[in-house]
């Protein structure tokens, strides 16, 4: 299922427009019509969840932020018109004046706007993250309907996985400035094994 999470995130695109244009390549050269119809399927769901899970999460945030602010104004008012002890007298006839809790629970603009304001946005993220986590488990759903299909999605992944290998060690190559050689060496003999595994289970499967 991990494995699908990663494909699917990486198809989905790519901050990167050279590696996005690699994706893209994979994308039209490796996979068949269904199986790119089956990607925007399984996109769609994602997003669809994550928008349905982020609009429940925002209605939920103001729905309590409204339940608290009311609870907060009746308990203000039952304390305001109540009537209140304004001195504590001791046995000994000391007297000690008791403090007036109505400035702290009294409702403010600003108390309202920070109540609303983080419980929105705790919502709308919570349902986001919700929406994102069923869709994606949606979408996973959906690609591995065909065994076919979903061996075809997994070996473009590979292959773009090889490419983005190669690009990163390219990039390196280009602007790595260290003074010892073997180390370097040793480097791109790592990443190049890692390469070559990748596109040998790819082959293998097929």
């Amino acid at each position: 299922m991990s494995d699908n999470h990663s494909m699917f995130a990486i198809f989905r695109g790519h901050p990167h427009e050279d590696l996005a244009k690699i994706g893209e390549q994979h994308m039209q050269n490796d996979l068949q019509p269904q199986d790119r119809e089956r990607l925007r399927t399984a996109a769609g769901k994602v997003s669809t969840h994550t928008t349905i899970g982020s609009i429940l999460g925002l209605g939920l945030g103001l729905a309590l932020a409204y339940r608290i602010r009311a609870n907060r104004l009746s308990l203000y008012n039952a304390f305001r018109v109540v009537a209140r002890p304004t001195e504590l007298v001791f046995a000994n006839g000391r007297r000690e004046p008791i403090p007036d809790l109505e400035p702290y629970i009294r409702p403010t603009f600003w108390g309202d706007a920070a109540t609303y304001t983080g419980l929105s946005l705790g919502g709308l993220f919570l349902g986001g993250e919700c929406g994102f986590l069923t869709g994606t488990a949606s979408a996973s759903n959906t690609i591995m309907k065909d065994p076919e299909s979903r061996r075809r999605i997994e070996d473009a992944f590979r292959l773009f996985q090889v490419d983005l290998l190669k690009k990163q060690l390219s990039s390196l190559e280009a602007t790595i400035q260290d003074s010892s050689p073997s180390s370097w060496d040793k480097l791109k003999g790592q990443a190049s094994g890692l390469a070559n595994s990748l596109r040998s289970s790819s082959s293998s499967e097929s």
